[in-house]
């Protein structure tokens, strides 16, 4: 393993401590939690958005705190949930009059930590509700989750409850906005390699130099099952023949789509499936209206990338235009 790191067991603190101090006008860093928080927050005129998972997925969800998105975010370790007191904690350090929304992806240990923090924190008398993410086609339960994974349709969520928030909507009202948002998206991802965790030192699973993992989660976890490496073109086939139908998505919609990297993966490949993607789609009646291409929710130094479709209306597609300002300009 060649990594730019020091003690292994320090990367996540050292990272975040470089998020802060590259953002020192807008961004805090609050060790004792792993905690990153937008310098301005919490605010009275508007919901604070808190969101954490497992550290890995850079820059989900520590390099998305700005501005019209989230105003916390509380990791763990890299692929672990984090700890309960970290959520609790955060919680009540940054809430607001208006309330708390917290954003989780759909993992067990994201759930109960997440979960027991909302009960710990009303029982303080904070106004807090939990909004759970689960995008993923590519399996029903895996080894993480109960029901389908929370992946990088996430963003969309979180975009739009952002811009909600910023605009001074209420917190039911975000809550209406972002199980809106996550029932008309939809992601399956494909992996080529492994990644390797820092304090593992070696790859986590094993690909074959000819094989591929279809469906694969964004820790590693399996997907739908194992095969023989294809082109590029058969590659998109697999991904929207399992994302198209499942919602479904038909002729006459008009989507976001969304081809995100999985950290290993160069963005000229990235817009090589973009373009497939996107010429498919037309093809099935179905129009391309906004389109992302990077990485949004990665996993390490896997080489990969994920697919996801989101079928806009008027409301979505407007949160989703409104402007936002983060570590990482992605939106």
């Amino acid at each position: 393993m060649k990594k730019f790191i020091n003690d292994p067991q320090q990367f996540v603190p050292e990272m975040l401590k470089g998020i802060a101090l590259a953002n020192p006008d807008t961004l805090r860093y609050v060790p004792k939690y792993n905690l990153i928080h937008r310098a301005d927050s919490p605010r009275d005129d508007k919901v604070t958005i808190i969101q954490g998972s497992g550290s890995g997925h850079e820059p989900a969800h520590v390099m998305t705190v700005g501005k019209g998105m989230l105003d916390a975010a509380c990791p763990g370790d890299i692929f672990a949930a984090p700890p309960m007191d970290y959520v609790y904690e955060t919680t009540k350090l940054l809430a607001s009059p208006k309330g708390v929304l917290l954003l989780v992806n759909n993992y067990t240990g994201d759930r109960m930590a997440f979960d027991m923090a909302q009960e710990m924190s009303e029982a303080d008398g904070v106004k807090v509700k939990t909004l759970f993410i689960n995008d993923d086609v590519s399996v029903e339960d895996s080894t993480y989750t109960v029901g389908r994974r929370g992946v990088a349709g996430n963003f969309f969520v979180m975009k739009a409850v952002g811009a909600a928030a910023e605009a001074g909507a209420e917190l039911d009202e975000l809550i209406r906005i972002g199980e809106k948002v996550n029932s008309v998206t939809r992601t399956m991802g494909i992996a080529l390699t492994a990644c390797t965790p820092p304090s593992k030192g070696s790859p986590l699973f094993e690909l074959a130099d000819d094989e591929i993992e279809i469906g694969v989660g964004i820790h590693g976890e399996p997907g739908r099952r194992r095969a023989k490496w294809m082109p590029a073109n058969e590659i998109i086939d697999e991904l929207l023949g399992a994302v198209v139908p499942d919602l479904p998505f038909v002729s006459g919609d008009r989507v976001a789509l969304m081809i995100n990297g999985l950290g290993g993966t160069p963005i000229s490949e990235l817009y090589i499936l973009y373009g497939i993607a996107h010429e498919k789609l037309t093809a099935q009646g179905i129009t391309v209206g906004r389109n992302y291409v990077g990485e949004y929710c990665t996993s390490l130094d896997m080489a990969g990338a994920s697919l996801t479709l989101v079928k806009l209306d008027d409301e979505i597609e407007q949160l989703l235009e409104a402007p936002a300002e983060v570590a990482v300009r992605i939106f």
